[in-house]
């Protein structure tokens, strides 16, 4: 994995496109930068230029003004490196023509994929997603409170209803027992010796 995040790091985006320069890819496949630009003149059929492209002096200027390496600025002004795209890369191994350049090859295609797919699918960002889920969550417990509230106040309602219906009944009930009772009454009852 560390190498492709090695590899990542010598990607740059030139003209709208994912390069490699010349000398980065000649470390990768362990040649020198001059063997790997002959290899590619030798060859020139197998490189159009949606595989690879001649730096400009202003793009070259711009670009070595970002480097911090002095070894990057020593090299002649005449002398502008090439880019190569996915494929020229992929190119270059059949025209290198060795066991390095071959597995080197095959990282690079798949740090180019590997960065392809960070574009196509970027990484969730984890903060933002909890934020919102809390946010939910704050809603919903807002919507249950207020829920319970109103089941409060409505249970308090028919608590105070049901209290004052059993005042009502125990007033009823006083009244009835102090009455005298009416209808047949029993022989040595109580109310027969009134």
């Amino acid at each position: 994995m560390d190498n492709l995040q090695l590899i990542q790091s010598k990607i740059y985006e030139i003209r709208g496109q994912k390069v490699m320069l010349d000398r980065d890819l000649a470390e990768l496949y362990q040649v020198e930068t001059r063997v790997l630009n002959q290899a590619v003149k030798r060859n020139v059929e197998r490189f159009p230029e949606d595989f690879m492209f001649q730096l400009t002096i202003t793009e070259w200027e711009n670009m070595s003004s970002q480097f911090v390496m002095t070894s990057w600025n020593k090299r002649p002004k005449s002398a502008l490196p090439f880019a190569f795209t996915e494929h020229g890369v992929v190119m270059l191994s059949s025209v290198l023509r060795s066991d390095i350049a071959i597995q080197t090859s095959v990282l690079i295609t798949r740090a180019f994929v590997a960065m392809r797919q960070l574009l196509l699918n970027p990484p969730v960002d984890r903060v933002a997603l909890l934020q919102q889920e809390m946010k939910e969550l704050k809603e919903y417990l807002e919507e249950v409170f207020t829920d319970y509230n109103d089941i409060n106040d409505d249970t308090r309602m028919q608590l105070e209803l049901i209290n004052q219906t059993l005042a009502e009944l125990q007033v009823k009930e006083r009244d009835f027992k102090e009455r005298k009772r009416i209808g047949y009454r029993l022989p040595g009852s109580e109310d027969n010796q009134k």
